[in-house]
């Protein structure tokens, strides 16, 4: 089974700059997840709160570093996952275009 959680919207402290520190700026959230469907289902509404909570609490310097921890955290939490595909945008970032970081992780592997 796949789930396909789309334009996930909310603020939260990311980045290096120093205004990135102190300011809450906007991120979209793609997040597309393969997971074992054994008579239980995965709650969407549980990762995507998970998501969010991570980002906000964690205010990551690095969408890099939001990729990889949110990643593990959520096999971690959600133990029917397989593969996950994350897409962390800042849509505010740059004046003339948003900006996106992504990343892949196959936990069968």
């Amino acid at each position: 089974m796949k789930i396909y959680i789309e334009d996930l919207k909310f603020q939260c402290i990311i980045g290096i700059l120093d205004f990135e520190r102190t300011t809450k700026q906007n991120v979209i959230i793609n997040v597309e997840i393969e997971y074992t469907f054994d008579k239980s289902f995965l709650d969407y509404a549980k990762v995507v709160n998970f998501i969010k909570t991570s980002m906000i609490n964690n205010k990551f310097l690095l969408i890099e570093d939001a990729l990889n921890d949110i990643s593990h955290s959520l096999k971690k939490e959600f133990l029917a996952i397989d593969s996950l595909y994350l897409k962390i945008t800042k849509s505010s970032i740059l004046p003339d275009c948003t900006v996106s970081v992504s990343n892949f992780s196959n936990f069968n592997s």
